[in-house]
């Protein structure tokens, strides 16, 4: 966002807040409604705690519930939406699509989720979602879908659609089930639309690409849609009975989510530190990984105390020291995202997934090799260094590389094997694997072939 953007935005959310001052509910509809459900969002995620309750009594249901549903999770929508008065919390779950409610009241502890399902005036759709784990097919999909029965005509059907399109987030797509509610099929607006009114929706039927099982992974089955690039996949439970569906906006959401939840196991950060955390909450959050990353790197140490002799003996050591190390971490980094995300993304045999390890083993060899002719040419215009110095700095820094490629494919596929997230742990095997090895080689080679 430029600078501009962003002072006219905290300008727009000072005159909010005057305005919430001032009870004139009359401008702060009329200045809301027009605005974009994300874009009241960030407006009142940037409130206060009573000035998020009182802007939501006041707005309109529909722009509330919208609002509520494009809140970041660490925001606590639910909670805002439970502080709400009955009648408040009522409306503004009739305007939420029943996935999007299920999401807010399902972050809720059993106290205020019984609350506020007691205010809302029909809550059988929204309870038969809470039962399914949060993170399944069944947690994230939608029970507002257009189905009809396979006995139907092309002129039923299209009566059906009429009646049921407008609460349906798949507006496209509309599923065929048989007396049994099992899925059958599908048939697409478009050819409903040019079949003649007495055509059989039988003859036209289609199969879908994907269905996703209730109980499937929420990242898999996000994945059929973009594997399959259709609008929505119907969800069915074991007996094939059609469920609901999961449309490409729930998609979105739980790529972003699953990408954030990545990047901060990645890097040892616990998910529910969250983006907008304090800072006593970050220190909860990173000082367990910190101290660990710390009793490992302690080998390395070791190592170093254990040289300390060739290190007062060549000074000059201690300045290729971090080098090596550095550089042999990036490359194991490297290493490890690329196949971390080929676990997450490919669906892969254990032979193929080794051969992750072999290409970088590969890399490793050719990279290590031409990184460390670099690090050697620079090393020889040192003071009081040779040939033979920079020969121990090119096979440290070789190795080095070459060890540090092939652990970033192998600790990932190993930790995943034994049921372990590899994004959390691979990180701190790798590093500590590396600088142990890098100091062992460079002081152990010039100790042997130096001094």
């Amino acid at each position: 966002m430029s600078e501009h953007a962003e002072t006219l935005r905290h300008a727009e959310i000072e005159r909010i807040r005057q305005l919430l001052v001032a009870e004139r509910s009359d401008q702060l509809v009329e200045r809301l409604s027009d605005l974009h459900a994300s874009d009241v969002a960030d407006i009142v995620e940037h409130l206060d705690e009573d000035e998020r309750r009182c802007l939501m009594e006041v707005l309109p249901a529909e722009v509330a519930s919208e609002a509520l549903s494009e809140m970041e999770d660490e925001e606590s929508p639910g909670e805002l939406l439970a502080s709400l008065p009955p009648d408040t919390i009522a409306a503004v779950v009739e305007e939420l699509a029943d996935d999007d409610a299920a999401d807010l009241i399902g972050e809720l502890e059993d106290e205020d989720r019984e609350r506020v399902l007691e205010s809302v005036v029909a809550p059988e759709e929204i309870r038969e979602l809470l039962e399914f784990p949060e993170d399944s097919a069944g947690g994230i999909m939608t029970r507002e879908i257009v189905s009809v029965p396979l006995g139907f005509t092309a002129s039923q059907a299209r009566a059906r659609y009429r009646q049921f399109a407008a609460d349906a987030e798949d507006l496209y797509t509309i599923f065929v089930v048989d007396p049994e509610g099992r899925l059958r099929g599908l048939i697409t607006l478009r050819d409903l639309m040019m079949e003649s009114p007495g055509s059989a929706v039988a003859e036209f039927l289609q199969q879908p690409l994907a269905v996703a099982d209730v109980n499937m992974d929420q990242e898999e089955a996000v994945r059929l849609l973009s594997r399959y690039n259709v609008p929505s996949v119907p969800v069915v439970d074991d007996r094939g009975e059609l469920l609901g569906c999961i449309t490409f906006d729930d998609a979105l959401d739980i790529v972003e989510a699953e990408g954030t939840e990545d990047m901060l196991r990645f890097a040892s950060v616990s998910e529910e530190e969250g983006l907008r955390a304090g800072a006593v909450s970050a220190v909860k959050s990173r000082l367990p990984w910190l101290a660990v990353n710390a009793a490992t790197l302690s080998a390395a140490a070791f190592v170093v105390w254990f040289y300390e002799d060739t290190i007062a003996q060549l000074a000059v050591l201690a300045a290729a020291m971090p080098v090596i190390a550095g550089l042999g971490g990036n490359a194991g980094t490297q290493a490890l995202a690329v196949t971390i995300r080929r676990i997450a993304l490919a669906h892969e045999s254990p032979s193929e997934r080794w051969g992750a390890v072999a290409k970088e083993l590969l890399v490793g060899v050719v990279n290590g090799f031409l990184i460390g002719a670099l690090v050697a040419v620079v090393a020889l215009a040192l003071p009081s260094t040779g040939p033979a110095f920079g020969a121990v700095v090119m096979v440290a820094m070789w190795v080095n590389l070459v060890v540090a490629s092939t652990l970033g494919a192998f600790f990932p596929i190993v930790l995943e094997r034994l049921g372990i997230d590899p994004a959390v742990a691979s990180s701190i095997f790798v590093t500590t694997f590396t600088d142990l090895l890098g100091f062992l080689l460079l002081l152990g080679l010039a100790t042997r072939f130096l001094i």
